[in-house]
């Protein structure tokens, strides 16, 4: 696959900070000065002050509303119990003037004097932040003083606007105040799920999906699993329940809470399917199977699973492409484990696997089985033992699962599709083949090593991996015709071999 790592950087990122927070001039290095005041009268609506005529009015220092400086670059940290810094503040915060300044003073009071507090919604005389102060010492001159100043002053005015105007609403309100805690509650709701939704589809379908324990003699996990009859049989894949496979434990949790041991009755580790069966549970509701040959690319779906042990999740999303060749679960994920995906951006995430992924209709069309994560910085795929979902999850269609089931039920066994023949990437595209079995369906056809198949019926073969997948989703002895890059067609009648457990 050549998909793009999609925690690739986006340069536009950094356009949106650019320019963002306006930056202080380098040369000014102490604290801001407050923009002096002047006998100004306060804004329209506030009564008018009377000077006082005894007592000077003091010279308070004007607190100066903190800004908070944005960072120049985006960047990201960890959660790690502290917050990330953002740079050196802002020299027009709190913060900033603390640091110009050494020590802050109390904005209310002056040394030797009893704190006077100032009320700015008094009414006359009281005293008032609109009392004249005493004279300003002169403004250093200089464009950074003059902006800060500016700065300080147009924060100071948007409180007092704002203290004004709601003391003029509250001292002219006939009303009483309206609560919404003393509202009625709502109507409960009684009708049925709109047909179509997700939630008719999680209603229908939550009842059939379970999660299923596995411990095995070197590990233990979890996934799911949704119930296929009402004798107990359960569909999932091969990579949750492998490690019981032998001698290990598996216990299936169902959504009322009921939990019953389950064992392996046959797995498929070539397409990542497995069905197991409990015992002693009754009332058990099976799903119903759809169909995944006419699966349009931005449909709608629904996945339900236990991602992180969270039974019964829900989510949603479309359909994101088809027949997408993916290598997952079961031996460390070699060629023999490629599966033809249908890819969603349903959120998928590890205790997913296993789980239906379902149309609008509340039918099964694809297995919950794989998540892509992009590699990390740290090493690993997505950084750590487990990925996460970023919007790209894979399924196995249920027609493929259907028939790899019924196999599995009816025989014990799964029947593997094949041609008989190694196969790797051609240089100049499709699948080259290999060592051809003798007897084998590829040799019967008349294929040679050195043939590079291109297509299979109408499906452009760009890879191995492709090749493999559109051979293992068809059916043994089903005729195929291969087209071969020199535009030469041979006809292949599919084999079928029996899966070892």
């Amino acid at each position: 696959m050549t998909e793009k790592d999609p925690s690739a950087h986006d340069p536009a990122a950094q356009s949106h900070v650019a320019g963002g927070q306006p930056q202080p001039d380098p040369g000014q290095t102490g604290q801001p000065e407050a923009a002096p005041h002047s006998d100004a009268t306060p804004p329209s609506g506030v009564p008018a002050q009377p000077a006082a005529a005894a007592e000077p009015a003091p010279a308070a220092q004007y607190p100066v509303l903190p800004e908070y400086a944005q960072p120049s670059e985006p960047q990201y940290h960890p959660v790690s119990g502290t917050q990330p810094a953002y740079g050196a503040p802002n020299p027009w915060s709190a913060q900033g003037a603390q640091q110009a300044q050494g020590t802050q003073q109390a904005p209310y009071a002056q040394s030797g004097a009893t704190a006077q507090p100032t009320n700015p919604y008094a009414r006359p005389g009281d005293t008032s932040i609109y009392s004249v102060p005493a004279a300003p010492r002169p403004a250093k001159s200089g464009p950074g003083k003059l902006l800060a100043g500016v700065a300080i002053v147009a924060l100071l005015v948007g409180g007092v606007a704002g203290g004004t105007v709601g003391y003029l609403t509250s001292g002219t309100s006939k009303g009483p105040a309206v609560n919404a805690l003393d509202a009625p509650k709502p109507a409960q709701q009684t009708g049925a799920a709109p047909a179509g939704s997700v939630e008719s589809v999680a209603k229908k379908l939550s009842p059939s999906v379970v999660e299923l324990q596995v411990a095995g003699r070197t590990a233990q996990g979890e996934g799911s699993g949704f119930v296929l009859s009402t004798d107990g049989y359960i569909l999932t894949n091969n990579h949750v329940v492998e490690v019981a496979a032998n001698g290990g434990q598996i216990q299936a949790v169902f959504p009322d809470g009921k939990k019953a041991p389950a064992k392996i009755i046959g797995r498929d580790p070539t397409t990542d399917i497995a069905v197991v069966q409990t015992s002693n549970v009754s009332g058990l509701t099976p799903v119903e199977l759809g169909r995944s040959d006419d699966l349009r690319v931005g449909q709608s779906v629904v996945a339900i699973g236990s991602p992180f042990e969270l039974t019964g999740t829900v989510t949603s999303g479309i359909v994101s492409s088809l027949h997408r060749p993916v290598r997952a679960g079961g031996n460390n994920g070699d060629q023999a484990t490629v599966m033809d995906a249908v890819q969603t951006d349903a959120a998928i995430n590890p205790g997913n696997s296993g789980g239906p992924l379902a149309n609008m209709a509340g039918q099964v069309i694809g297995i919950n089985s794989a998540i892509y994560s992009p590699q990390s910085s740290s090493g690993g795929r997505g950084g750590s033992s487990e990925g996460a979902n970023v919007g790209i999850g894979f399924a196995i269609p249920i027609d493929q699962a259907r028939r790899t089931a019924d196999d599995i039920i009816k025989t014990g066994k799964a029947t593997q599709t094949y041609i008989g023949a190694k196969v790797q990437d051609a240089p100049g595209g499709g699948a080259q083949l290999g060592d051809i079995t003798q007897g084998s369906p590829a040799e019967k056809a008349g294929l040679k090593p050195g043939d590079v198949v291109t297509k299979i019926g109408d499906r452009t073969i760009d890879s191995a991996d492709t090749l493999i997948a559109a051979i293992r989703t068809r059916a043994p002895d089903e005729k195929v015709p291969f087209t071969l890059n020199n535009s030469r067609t041979v006809e292949v009648t599919l084999g079928g071999q029996p899966v070892p457990n």
